[in-house]
């Protein structure tokens, strides 16, 4: 697959460079919930967070992208270099426009899931009759999911844009301590599970 790097006019991004952050970004809802919390953890390339965001998206709507663009804006933060994504089809089939969300942040966006899928565009059509041609552009935007390898033996599935293969292959490997999840979406879905909860046992304001 050709680099996507020049699609998207993004700050420059270097692997190897130790003191590169990362936002992680992943989401929790449960059964009957009309809103996902997402949970935003800002991570640096040795594993130190200096930064935690929350925000929120509509359970089964298309305001994903926008929800993810407030919290790297709420956060304040110039010195994020990069956004990865525990999925970009979250909270029943609300897509994260993962091109828009990168020339929105003038950022690379790195899009990482964890099971094989044989498409959703079936599923989309029959689902979400109404504004199916909408949801199907944006899927279709987000082009064929890459494998990628661990150094764990695990294997992943990645969307990237503004970020060339090898430099995700690098910063998966350096962000994965064990198993397959890499460190800021591991956090990032421990934050958003803990909000959800607070949520539900009675707190206000998410």
């Amino acid at each position: 697959m050709a680099s996507r790097a020049e699609e998207v006019k993004v700050k420059p991004f270097n692997p190897y460079k130790k003191a590169y952050r990362v936002l992680g970004v992943a989401e929790s809802f449960g059964p009957g919930d009309s809103r996902a919390v997402l949970g935003g953890v800002v991570m640096r390339a040795d594993l130190q967070i200096d930064g935690m965001v929350l925000g929120s998206c509509t359970v089964g709507g298309m305001d994903s992208t926008e929800a993810i663009a407030r919290m790297h804006e709420e956060l304040g933060r110039s010195d994020v270099n990069l956004v990865m994504l525990g999925g970009c089809i979250i909270s029943l089939f609300n897509l994260v426009d993962v091109r828009a969300l990168s020339e929105r942040l003038s950022l690379p966006v790195l899009c990482v899931t964890f099971r094989p899928s044989p498409g959703l565009e079936g599923l989309i059509a029959t689902r979400f009759s109404q504004d199916a041609p909408v949801r199907l552009e944006v899927y279709r935007s987000l082009g064929e999911r890459e494998e990628v390898r661990l150094k764990t033996g695990h294997l992943v599935y990645v969307r990237r844009q503004g970020i060339t293969r090898r430099a995700a292959e690098v910063v998966l490997n350096t962000l994965t301590l064990s198993g397959k999840v890499p460190e800021p979406i591991r956090v990032a879905r421990l934050l958003a599970r803990a909000a959800k909860d607070f949520r539900v046992d009675g707190g206000q304001g998410l």
